[in-house]
């Protein structure tokens, strides 16, 4: 039971930061009212993001190309 606790506390935990990552891109609170935390029986941390508006996710690509570097290589992975 600990592991799903411990799972849950990380699951809000990022889904808190999202939220404050969309907030300080200027997105309105319904574009992101539906993120919400979850986690699998194993204690997995998920986030679960929900519909976001096509011009939202626009907005967020836009960041994230701005601060993310390409991978050297495509490993077909998905970078950490």
């Amino acid at each position: 039971m600990q592991t799903w606790r411990d799972g849950r506390t990380a699951a809000l935990s990022a889904s808190d930061a999202m939220r404050e990552v969309l907030t300080s891109l200027g997105l309105p609170e319904s574009a992101y009212a539906a993120i919400r935390p979850q986690v699998t029986p194993r204690g997995e941390p998920l986030v679960h993001l929900g519909s976001i508006p096509a011009a939202h996710v626009e907005q967020i690509a836009e960041a994230l190309r701005g601060t993310r570097t390409p991978p050297e290589r495509d490993s077909g992975a998905l970078p950490i």
